[in-house]
């Protein structure tokens, strides 16, 4: 591992304590022309005691603003301490996860995967507008029908029409025969242009798209296409749990990844992580942000620079090692619940290396699911899926508990 290593809570105090300093200092009167300012101390005591043994709730009271992607080189300079972390987070993730070559990847803490997903498309749609001469109508989105709805709402935002395509119901795989109708009726719509999002394991199943089966298809037809990743879930996991896969920079396909820290990570809400090839973000340049210093690139423009340090503080405390036993124990649990349920005979989808089990409605009494707050996979009519998601909190007590509340299927 190039930069994931394991620190130590002192070390990490010290570094971040180092990164606020480096970042303004409201107290001392100089900061006349910054509309912002540390939160404020009527509200938020920034004198109580334990703050001194707490460096990210310390960041929070300073408050920096981490407007801009500060990968590409200039940024407003009153916080360019905690950016500093957030660039070490970037090149972490693209390099010891995700396979990146070092200073390859361009990116930013996003407020969560949806946005990481919009601002992908955001991206790859200027890029062919840019380059090609093209409209919107010219362009398309492709993803399997069990894509996240975050890919519905670009869709939406910025004018590009959107084209899923069909999975099979039991394996959760792409049906390759429909990426091609897909695709075609696509050509016959106008479209030319090909926005491709691939899952690294879905919201609902866990299931994991094989790119080949979408960019097979766009090089025999000899269509220009961007490649996409929504690692939204997956993004912790499945680079671990499956190293070899074509979902990472590895894959020179592959421009662009998305992660979502407050799932597997267990960051705060509102710590997405949106990964690009270098090259790509300046299409996205917004020439109206003329008083931002550098490049404001990003959807979501001011955003809290806590949320890089926290996300920071989780993977310099696990180091990759620690990180890696950590997946391997919630595999295991979701390999026993899985075993448990084959001795059942209750039917499930679940992905080998993913810590999601889809189990078929029918198998398992509605007051169960609801019990154990199960997620269905809709909540308007009945649900043909109840997920179980293993997550940290989930232990072996639980599911033990859960498995002792089933009965033979319903049907079969």
């Amino acid at each position: 591992m190039q930069y994931w290593k394991k620190l130590t809570a002192a070390e990490q105090d010290h570094r971040i304590t180092h990164a606020l300093e480096q970042n303004i200092n409201y107290s001392q009167g100089f900061s006349l022309g910054v509309p912002a300012s540390t939160l404020d101390d009527k509200v938020f005591y920034d004198k109580a005691p334990f703050l001194k043994d707490a460096p990210l709730l310390r960041t929070y009271v300073h408050n920096p603003n981490h407007i801009g992607c500060h990968t590409l080189g200039e940024s407003e300079p009153f916080f360019r301490g905690t950016q500093e972390i957030e660039r070490e987070v970037i090149e972490l993730l693209s390099v010891d996860m995700l396979c990146a070559p070092e200073q390859h990847c361009d990116g930013y803490i996003t407020a969560g995967g949806t946005e990481a997903n919009m601002q992908a498309v955001w991206v790859y749609r200027n890029y062919f507008q840019q380059e090609f001469k093209e409209s919107a109508e010219s362009i398309a989105i492709i993803a399997s029908e069990d894509t996240h709805y975050s890919l519905a709402k670009a869709s939406n935002v910025f004018g590009v029409e959107l084209f899923p395509v069909k999975v099979d119901v039991e394996s959760r795989k792409l049906i390759i025969a429909d990426v091609e109708k897909v695709i075609k009726n696509a050509l016959k719509k106008g479209k030319r242009y090909f926005i491709v999002i691939a899952n690294m394991a879905t919201t609902m199943f866990g299931s994991v798209d094989d790119t080949s089966v979408y960019t097979s298809v766009l090089e025999k037809l000899s269509l220009p296409f961007k490649l996409h990743v929504d690692g939204a879930f997956g993004g912790f996991i499945y680079p671990v749990s499956e190293p070899g896969s074509n979902l990472t920079f590895a894959n020179s396909q592959v421009s662009s990844i998305t992660l979502d820290a407050h799932k597997m990570l267990q960051a705060p809400y509102g710590t997405g992580v949106f990964l690009i090839r270098k090259g790509l973000m300046p299409y996205v340049y917004t020439e109206e942000a003329q008083y931002v210093n550098g490049m404001d690139i990003t959807l979501s423009g001011s955003r809290s620079g806590a949320n890089a340090i926290a996300v920071w503080m989780i993977l310099q405390t696990y180091g990759y090692y620690g990180w890696q036993e950590k997946i391997e124990t919630l595999l295991k649990r979701t390999d026993w619940c899985c075993k448990a349920l084959d001795e059942r005979s209750i039917r499930y989808y679940r992905h080998p290396k993913m810590n999601i089990i889809a189990i078929c409605a029918a198998d398992i009494e509605k007051a169960v699911a609801e019990k154990y707050f199960l997620v269905p996979d809709t909540h308007h009519g009945s649900p043909n899926w109840y997920k179980i998601v293993v997550m940290d909190h989930v232990g072996m007590e639980q599911l033990k508990d859960f498995v002792s509340q089933l009965k033979s299927p319903i049907s079969n």
